[in-house]
């Protein structure tokens, strides 16, 4: 099964960010500072790729002031700095320098994983449409569900989601009203599972279990070595669907924002 660390750089190369910048933190640590003009937290935050060495000297110093500096480079694209920090001993030293700094805790998400055993479950792909970029119809579903903003923050979507090659899978009612969406980021042989939405009237029926069957097939006819998908840990619905498609849980993260500052006023 696929490492903590590989899966991290899964994650970031299936979901990437429109500008990225490496940061060095004074030898101690290796952050990659992500932005996408607000568009997700996770292409809008940073990513702690070689979290600081605990024993090293001076630590925390050095940890605040790469703090500062990330700040800044997020100041400058008037963006909010948040940290995707991950649940493992490896982030002790960043998660007590948030602390002091009283970074809230937002968005805590389970990471799952399976490999290719057990394949096919009882797929039931017929009818669901693939293809190799996001249709309208496929856009519209995913926005209406996890969609934050407008047509431009829609636009910077886009160009997240085919920043690597994905399947989009899509699934309709009867009456072919699209019901259903989901999409295999296609990353380093492995398949990645996102952007799974199924319309507020259609829920509870099963359509997004034909979407994830459709994304798993397409997955195993390419010979892929496993899959993960992220789930947030409140969505047990969720979690339960993919505990019987085979999903166990490999870790789980949480995104980390400065607190705001309020600007000084005469008022």
């Amino acid at each position: 099964m696929v490492e903590q660390a590989s899966i991290e750089t899964l994650m970031d190369k299936a979901w990437p960010a429109i500008e990225r910048e490496d940061l060095d933190c004074e030898s101690t640590a290796k952050w990659v500072l992500r932005a996408s003009e607000g568009v997700t937290q996770r292409a809008n935050s940073v990513w702690p790729v070689a979290p600081a060495i605990i024993a090293a000297p001076d630590v925390d110093v050095r940890l605040e002031r790469s703090v500062r500096t990330a700040s800044e480079w997020y100041r400058r694209r008037r963006l909010p700095l948040i940290f995707q920090v991950f649940d493992d001993s490896r982030s002790a030293a960043l998660n007590a320098v948030l602390d002091r700094q009283r970074f809230t805790r937002q968005s805590e998400t389970m990471i799952m994983v399976r490999g290719l055993d057990g394949l096919p479950i009882n797929f039931s792909a017929q009818d669901v449409e693939l293809s190799d970029v996001p249709s309208e119809e496929w856009l519209r579903v995913w926005w209406s569900v996890d969609g934050r903003g407008g047509e431009a923050e829609l636009s910077v979507a886009q160009r997240i989601l085919t920043g690597c090659p994905a399947v989009y899978a899509l699934v309709r009612d009867d009456d072919g009203v699209p019901a259903a969406v989901g999409r295999l980021a296609l990353v380093d042989g492995w398949g990645g599972i996102y952007s799974m939405a199924t319309s507020v009237e259609h829920r509870r029926q099963g359509y997004g279990t034909r979407v994830l069957d459709g994304l798993l097939e397409a997955g195993a006819q390419r010979g892929l070595e496993g899959f993960w998908l992220l789930v947030t840990a409140g969505n047990h619905g969720a979690q339960s669907m993919y505990a019987q498609a085979g999903f166990t849980e490999q870790g789980s993260y949480l995104y980390r924002q400065a607190p705001l500052k309020r600007s000084v006023s005469g008022c």
